[in-house]
């Protein structure tokens, strides 16, 4: 009987000694492999060191959409100002040091889903805006996107005394979604080195 015990102890012992062989060498070949660098967290703005104050001058409204062009300018200031990580935004380009200049370059909207009647009742919103990131200090382009597209859908009722039109808030949402991918470019970067 203790010769039992003791083999099945020197089993255990065995195992749990190739158990953590096992893992010590997962764990060296994850850390050699360089997979602890796959994923790090946005702690600050990759934008260069020298740029502490962004200009968000109105966008241009080239698609001749009443006030589209406020929508997106205030959605993009908004946006810095929740995810910039201490940037200062003004509207003036004046002791800014970086712009971002926009233009809203087309508004469309077409039926996409008819009801029974053969009425649109789900319409699809596309629209296509210019940005450029500038740095005032060095005279140089951080950022050119001159074909930003972006589509959002609403829907009419069927009823006619339920009527309410989502035109409004799915340009709301398109321009966030706008401001959003814009942000997300100057935090998360694009290839600026210093």
């Amino acid at each position: 009987m203790a010769g039992d015990v003791l083999s099945t102890l020197f089993f255990f012992t065995m195992l749990t000694k190739k158990i953590i062989r096992a893992s010590v060498f997962a764990v060296t070949l994850l850390l050699v492999s360089g997979f602890t660098e796959c994923y790090k967290p946005v702690t600050k703005s990759q934008l260069p060191s020298h740029i502490k104050t962004v200009a968000v001058p109105a966008f241009q409204n080239n698609a001749l959409r009443y006030k589209i062009e406020h929508r997106f300018t205030e959605a993009v200031m908004n946006e810095l100002i929740r995810r910039g990580h201490g940037l200062k935004v003004q509207s003036e380009r004046e002791g800014a040091d970086a712009v971002i200049d926009g233009v809203v370059r087309s508004f469309g909207f077409s039926g996409v889903l008819l009801d029974d009647k053969g009425r649109a009742r789900i319409f699809e919103v596309t629209i296509t805006a210019a940005v450029t990131v500038r740095d005032q200090h060095e005279n140089r382009v951080l950022y050119d996107n001159q074909n930003f597209v972006f589509r959002g859908e609403f829907e009419f009722a069927n009823d006619p005394r339920n009527f309410f039109n989502e035109e409004d808030p799915a340009v709301q949402r398109i321009a966030r979604s706008f401001a959003e991918s814009i942000v997300s470019t100057l935090v998360n970067g694009f290839g600026v080195k210093e």
